[in-house]
């Protein structure tokens, strides 16, 4: 049963069925106000350049852009010709190694029809047989860059947060595309989980390739996809040094930063790191079926 009304559907552009992937689980980042330092479409970019990726559709930005705000660019193609790049949201599919595919969708954070995209989204979990929706996001926090990069993970499944050892979501306030999607699967009873960095609150611009890479392990250490992540250390290494020598140049900012080590020094860590946990979740997977099969 579809619990997704046809009035509200976005129209999809597909060049590929998006069933012709195995198992696939969805992996979801958009440009927004939950992507601090490019953490979490960093992420989703890398897992489709690093992997057998296709675009197999796309959404038509007509009804979902402000495009005053986001102004899309004019260039040339490889013929010579003038083309121009509307911001979109595009759908991949990634052909992995070992016993899953991936369905990558990123892209900018639309002004408008989140409520749409959401229901859109949905559909694509039941149509292509999707057993698990992962997004990803990167927030501000009071993290020091000189110590490992963090993730939050949550799930509004009791059972899954249970099995993975998670959080149920606990953030109220203002939010993006991302939580309307999260609660709109939520309430159609698909399987979502959640899972974002923490970026350093004093380097807010930039990109965070460190943040990207511990979404990336993260994964990994879920779902069994490689990523890749380890290719991603000499970015880090550099970012790090970058910072450092920033933050060094100045007393006050080096004071402030052994505050915030020693601060978090005594924090626990907010993910479990056993080697058991994609083991729980095929675990979880198998009992709980198709979603949509029912």
């Amino acid at each position: 049963m579809d619990p997704f009304g046809p009035e509200n559907e976005l129209e999809v552009s597909w060049f590929e069925r998006p069933s012709s992937f195995r198992q696939p689980i969805l992996i979801l980042a958009l440009h927004g106000l939950f992507d601090a330092g490019k953490a979490s479409t960093n992420a989703a970019v890398w897992i489709r350049e690093n992997t057998d990726s296709t675009l197999i559709g796309e959404f038509d930005p007509e009804e979902m852009y402000n495009f005053a705000e986001n102004r899309p660019r004019t260039g040339f193609g490889s013929d010579g010709q003038r083309v121009i790049d509307w911001p979109r949201v595009k759908i991949f599919g990634c052909r992995a190694e070992g016993p899953r595919d991936a369905l990558v969708i990123v892209g900018i954070e639309p002004q408008y029809r989140w409520r749409s995209l959401a229901e859109s989204i949905g559909r694509i979990v039941l149509l292509s047989g999707t057993e698990l929706v992962i997004t990803l996001g990167s927030t501000l926090a009071m993290t020091p860059h000189t110590r490992p990069a963090r993730v939050v993970g949550s799930a509004g499944d009791p059972v899954l947060a249970q099995r993975m050892q998670l959080n149920m979501p606990s953030y109220e306030g203002p939010t993006g595309v991302i939580g309307v999607i999260n609660q709109t699967l939520e309430a159609a009873s698909l399987p979502v989980l959640s899972l974002r960095s923490e970026v350093p609150h004093y380097v807010p611009g930039a990109p965070s390739p460190k943040a990207t890479q511990v979404l990336l392990r993260r994964l990994e250490q879920l779902t069994g996809i490689p990523t890749k992540y380890t290719e991603l250390d000499g970015h880090v290494h550099e970012w790090t040094r970058q910072v450092d020598e920033a933050v060094q140049a100045d007393e006050e900012s080096r004071v402030y930063l052994r505050h915030l080590e020693k601060r978090v020094d005594q924090d626990e860590e907010r993910f479990p790191s056993g080697d058991d946990l994609a083991a729980e979740l095929e675990a979880y997977l198998r009992e709980s079926g198709d979603p949509g099969s029912d």
